[in-house]
């Protein structure tokens, strides 16, 4: 693994999760992030290392090798932190309490695949992405 690179654990089979890794991929100027579906072998060891269950965390996790992992509307926050711009506004909702921000985030994750869709496998990325994913 790369040092210094940000991981983005994610749903590899929900169209949400997807589409928002490539929301990521393209508004991350300063390649900050890697990437691996929470199903791969590299995100179920990732997660072993770091005790999270992850059936109470299920769809993005983000991992700062050596320092910490934020789950949930905490891991949006983060990651929307670093993708410059207008995104660095979004801190203004770290304002609002876990506890209520994770309820809706929980609320969107629950019904994910009924609102977006899923496909049966994880996502394939393309030649010129590879090297973001971590295999």
């Amino acid at each position: 693994m790369e040092n210094g690179k940000k991981i983005i654990l994610f749903d590899g089979v929900c169209n949400l999760c997807n589409n928002s890794v490539q929301f990521v991929i393209k508004r991350d100027k300063n390649d900050v992030f890697r990437y691996a579906a929470l199903q791969s072998d590299v995100g179920q060891q990732l997660l072993k290392q770091r005790h999270i269950d992850s059936i109470a965390v299920d769809s993005i996790i983000l991992i700062e090798p050596g320092v910490a992992y934020y789950t949930k509307s905490d891991a949006a926050l983060e990651i929307a932190q670093h993708l410059g711009g207008l995104w660095k506004l979004s801190a203004i909702f770290s304002w609002i309490p876990a506890t209520l921000r994770n309820r809706i985030y929980d609320f969107v994750a629950k019904n994910r695949y009924k609102w977006f869709g899923k496909q049966g496998s994880c996502m394939i990325p393309t030649p010129e992405l590879r090297a973001k994913f971590l295999d």
